[in-house]
């Protein structure tokens, strides 16, 4: 099982957004067959097994072994995956551009660009999952807490002068052998939360910058 698996195909992602098919998905971060799953999700074993074998086909679940009982084989099974990230790929009619109406003060710019990071950083995953490579990544995630709105466009303004410097200083267009890399920063408001408020499942995946 790896920790995060990005779902690009139109497919998958539809089964993985069952809510059943979903809650098998969580519970299945542990092996386990239609019998032990039925007992959890509160459902018979035919409609388990009828679930994970749509979950199998797509990828989203694995055999792990299989234990012979009697007359029965009773087949362990276990996600592919901790947890799931669902590409813009899968979408791809409808996949925001950022390069459509760049806006550094643009929320939805952002989140276009967050798309755009899944996406290719998926795509980045599978290639070298093929060719048995290290993807070579690194990403830095953080939270400041400004003294007032001046502070924070000083800071934007700081963070993006810096920014442009390491670039010039380390940009070469003619070096041989060289690769070009996506860089992104993002800088938003944290989200708040009453108390009595329960906080959503921490999403997964990468951040930025990522290689192209």
């Amino acid at each position: 099982m790896i920790d995060v698996a990005v779902i690009d195909d139109p497919a998958a992602a539809g089964v993985s957004l069952d809510p059943v098919r979903a809650r098998l998905l969580a519970v299945l971060a542990v092996p386990g067959s239609a019998t032990t799953l039925a007992a959890q999700v509160g459902l018979s074993r035919q409609k388990v097994n009828y679930h994970l074998r749509a979950l199998e086909r797509h990828g989203l679940v694995e055999l792990v072994e299989e234990r012979r009982k009697g007359n029965v084989t009773e087949r362990i099974v276990q996600a592919t995956a901790a947890s799931y990230v669902i590409s813009p790929a899968a979408l791809a009619a409808v996949a925001p551009d950022p390069g459509r109406a760049p806006d550094q003060l643009s929320a939805r710019w952002l989140l276009a660009l967050a798309a755009r990071l899944v996406r290719e950083v998926g795509e980045l995953i599978a290639r070298s999952t093929k060719a048995r490579q290290r993807l070579a990544t690194f990403a830095v995630d953080g939270e400041i807490r400004f003294a007032s709105a001046a502070d924070r466009a000083a800071f934007a303004e700081e963070l993006g002068a810096t920014v442009n410097h390491l670039v010039a200083k380390y940009h070469d267009e003619s070096a041989a052998g060289g690769r070009k890399h996506r860089l992104i920063v993002a800088l938003h408001p944290s989200i708040t939360r009453d108390t009595d408020e329960p906080a959503p499942a921490p999403a997964h995946g990468p951040t930025a910058p990522t290689e192209e």
